[in-house]
């Protein structure tokens, strides 16, 4: 089915959005499911006093998180390729509910910062103590992400007397991780929730395109072909009669293919009988 220009447009920007879409939702169901069932981790999910800390409530988040985006991202990408409205649909309100998601978390975050703040801290102070306790080398590449993004090491900020020592930076003082998370959030709140709108307005633009690319594709399914007959005379040069041919002629809608006829002649009509 052709589509004019602005029906393209859409259809490639949903394309794109959802392979990106797709991209994070493997990565963050991949770690997500990792950190579940790594066996340095999984004794968090089996103690019943550690079933709400803010590590178990992360991973969870992740795991859903990584679902959705896979689940909406599928249903994009099928209506946007074959161009199936039904698909459309079903992504345009998904999308809706996790635009309005996404921006109501933003707002939630901003206004309880300070509940925030402290499950950070509690979700750091988790990593370090699994890593102090196991060494796990992907929970040392996260924390040692994050000491040189703070520029901060571990509990103490004393790198000499750190169980994590080698995912700190060479610095012998250091400010401790604890305390930065708290200033760093604080200072970049307003920053964060610029974040989560931002999101929220490419998921209203991905949803617009979406909404537009379904009405094009309904329009063009509902406009129905119409065929005129027209009569005209041909006069062959060996000067005998005229003959009487029946052309039919197609008139379609712009983003449908044109239906040919074969021409009918006088000579292919059956003639009255008496």
């Amino acid at each position: 089915m052709a589509l004019d220009g602005c029906g393209l447009l859409c259809k490639y920007i949903l394309i794109i959005f959802n392979i990106i879409f797709a991209v994070l939702g493997l990565a963050c169901l991949g770690l997500g499911l990792w950190l579940r069932l790594s066996p340095n981790t999984r004794g968090f999910f089996q103690i019943q006093e550690l079933n709400s800390s803010a590590f178990v409530m992360a991973v969870i988040v992740l795991i859903a998180i990584g679902a959705v985006l896979l689940i909406v991202s599928s249903f994009g990408d099928y209506g946007a390729c074959n161009e199936k409205r039904c698909s459309l649909q079903v992504f345009s309100v998904l999308l809706t509910i996790l635009a309005l998601a996404v921006i109501a978390v933003g707002v939630l975050a901003y206004s309880c910062r300070d509940r925030v703040v402290q499950s950070i801290v509690e979700f750091y102070s988790t990593m370090y103590a699994m890593y102090a306790a196991s060494g796990d080398p992907v929970i040392g590449a996260t924390l040692t992400f994050i000491h040189n993004t703070l520029d901060c090491c571990g509990m103490t900020g004393i790198t000499l007397l750190e169980f994590v020592k080698n995912t700190c930076t060479s610095s012998f003082f250091t400010r401790t991780c604890p305390g930065v998370i708290g200033i760093v959030f604080e200072n970049n709140a307003p920053a964060v929730l610029g974040v989560f709108l931002g999101t929220g307005g490419l998921l209203v633009v991905a949803l617009i395109c979406s909404i537009i690319l379904s009405k094009l594709i309904s329009q063009s399914a509902s406009v129905h072909q119409y065929i005129t007959l027209t009569q005209h005379t041909s006069v062959p040069a060996n000067t005998q009669p005229a003959q009487h041919e029946l052309v039919a002629t197609s008139y379609s809608h712009p983003y449908q293919e044109p239906v040919v006829f074969t021409p009918l002649t006088t000579a292919n009509i059956p003639a009255a009988q008496a």
